[in-house]
């Protein structure tokens, strides 16, 4: 078995970084629906399409993010590996269009879903992979992007919680792997937790893929 995965509980293999979220998922379903999608994405949300756009949300957890989207009209894929997670996603958002998919990075195969997407979100994700998984995802997520298409980042610094498999990752790392992939930083920002945890803080980055494939970088 690779090092990055893990036999879960009931013999399924489970990806590194999502250890610990599938005991916690019933108070994790709570935490994450706490908040609004307006307000963890408040400083980028004049970037997210405005028109009907295909859009993908990884690491979507309970669908909080997805299904708003999926209220402003959009064509949702929402990937989530752990399987606690999504059945409480499929209940709180029971309504929503909301098109499922376990799957994960840094592979993100997404063969019932296959093409390219205007946008793709990944929250609180990207710390749970260590550097060549980033390295491999970024390549990934790049590719999933059409042309002029935007990488909504969230990245998590600060304590790692108990039984968690997480990395400091910094803003700035995170802008030069995507310049490496062709993907320019349209804004970055900081702010504090919004469930008020000491010590913790969130970046949050926007990267865009350049309008053409033959365009300059």
């Amino acid at each position: 078995m690779s090092d990055r995965l893990s036999a879960g509980a009931a013999g399924t293999v489970r990806a590194r970084g999502t250890a610990g979220y599938a005991r916690a998922a019933d108070l994790l379903a709570v935490q994450y629906e706490e908040v609004t999608f307006g307000e963890v994405h408040r400083d980028v949300l004049s970037l997210v399409p405005t028109g009907p756009a295909r859009i993908l949300d990884v690491g979507a957890g309970t669908g909080r993010d997805a299904a708003a989207l999926a209220a402003l009209g959009h064509n949702v894929v929402a990937v989530e590996p752990t399987a606690e997670l999504r059945v409480h996603g499929h209940r709180i958002h029971s309504g929503a269009a909301i098109e499922w998919v376990d799957d994960v990075l840094p592979a993100l195969t997404l063969r019932q879903c296959p093409g390219r997407f205007d946008a793709v979100f990944a929250t609180a994700v990207w710390m749970h992979l260590d550097a060549e998984e980033r390295g491999q995802a970024m390549a990934r997520i790049a590719a999933l992007l059409v042309p002029g298409g935007r990488f909504f980042v969230n990245l998590r610094h600060g304590p790692v919680p108990d039984g968690r498999h997480m990395f400091e990752v910094s803003a700035a790392e995170t802008v030069e792997l995507g310049a490496a992939h062709g993907l320019r930083t349209v804004l970055s920002s900081e702010r504090s937790d919004l469930h008020g945890r000491d010590g913790v803080r969130w970046s949050s980055l926007v990267l865009q893929a350049q309008d053409s494939p033959d365009a300059p970088g």
